[in-house]
């Protein structure tokens, strides 16, 4: 009988595709949403590597524009009230606010330095929603995923005691093949949230350091502003 037993779990195919159509429908529906999470993740990766990179460039072809000695009414009529570049717009806010703020006769409405400051923070905390949008999913995969997987681990483990008392045999190569889905349920949840640890965090310290650089052109900005309403 032993013989059959180590005979038959020989013949099994332990491939992963195996694993999945010998799974429970519990165990089948963990692993399909943690394969489905895994994909959106690297959907995610990819799409943000590719924004950055382009918000990036764009940031050091407006600086070179914004530092090249033009005049700024000047860059803003190119730029025009709504650019399609991020570090534009965070442009385009302060000089529209610049622009209102001019009475009639030419002079200037009080508050006019802290209505630009408002303005340019309002235009980069909204480049930091886009810049950020995707990454909490990235977070909740890095953390959700490995319980995900554990549940299905638990569940497939569940039923493969259960067949053990149903065939009265503690022999592994009974076991063996139920054993073997419920870990594969854990692998796939490790799959899923490593890259989604180490890429959120990765993508993160990137859309910080962007944001950074939004807001040291927003403070030298508003110092040449400060200088000419000064003057």
């Amino acid at each position: 009988m032993e013989t059959e037993t180590l005979a038959l779990a020989q013949e099994m195919d332990f491939s992963f595709f195996s694993l999945f159509l010998r799974a429970t429908l519990v165990v089948k529906l963990v692993m399909l949403l943690l394969v489905a999470a895994s994909f959106y993740s690297w959907a995610i990766i990819v799409t943000k590597f590719i924004q950055y990179r382009r918000t990036r460039a764009q940031a050091a072809g407006f600086d070179r524009a914004f530092w090249s000695g033009e005049p700024l009414d000047e860059l803003y009529d190119t730029l025009g009230p709504n650019p399609a570049a991020a570090p534009e717009r965070v442009f385009a806010a302060g000089m529209t606010e610049w622009h209102r703020s001019h009475r009639a006769d030419g002079g200037l409405i009080a508050g006019a330095q802290a209505r630009i400051d408002r303005s340019m923070d309002v235009a980069i905390a909204k480049e930091a929603e886009g810049l950020n949008r995707g990454l909490s999913f990235l977070a909740t995969v890095a953390s959700a995923a490995p319980f995900v997987g554990l549940f299905g681990t638990v569940w497939g483990i569940m039923n493969s005691f259960i067949e053990i008392a149903q065939q009265q045999n503690t022999n592994l190569a009974v076991v063996a093949p139920g054993l073997a889905e419920a870990l594969f349920a854990t692998g796939l949840g490790l799959l899923a949230a490593i890259p989604a640890l180490i890429f959120y965090n990765n993508l993160t310290a990137q859309s910080d350091g962007i944001v950074a650089g939004w807001e040291a052109f927003a403070d030298e900005f508003a110092t040449i502003l400060s200088r000419q309403l000064d003057s």
